[in-house]
């Protein structure tokens, strides 16, 4: 399963809380595109099927649907904010590539 550090659940508690909702979960998934063949979506979901795996951690539900798994599995989840970025990263070494932007890969 990926993992979410303890700052980037950290965030995610704070998305939450101006969700003003605890039932939703961080769903994280690989879909096709970009110019390296796929890409990452990540996004606060309330949707758990039989089609899903789902883990706490830190106290946050990270939901992957079954196809996305294998993309997934030794990848991890932090949160990044200095002068330069600020937001999400995806560190994933099952990835053998990504394009220019960073935005997708294969």
């Amino acid at each position: 399963m990926i993992q979410l550090t303890e700052n980037a659940a950290g965030k995610v508690k704070d998305l939450l809380v101006e969700e003003g909702r605890s039932d939703i979960g961080l769903r994280v998934a690989v879909q096709p595109g970009g110019c390296s063949g796929l890409r990452y979506a990540m996004y606060l979901d309330d949707q758990l099927t039989e089609k899903d795996v789902s883990e706490e951690q830190f106290g946050v539900r990270v939901v992957i649907d079954r196809m996305s798994v294998p993309y997934l599995s030794e990848a991890k989840i932090d949160f990044v904010d200095t002068l330069e970025a600020s937001g999400f990263t995806i560190d994933n070494p099952m990835a053998q590539g990504s394009c220019a932007c960073g935005h997708s890969f294969h």
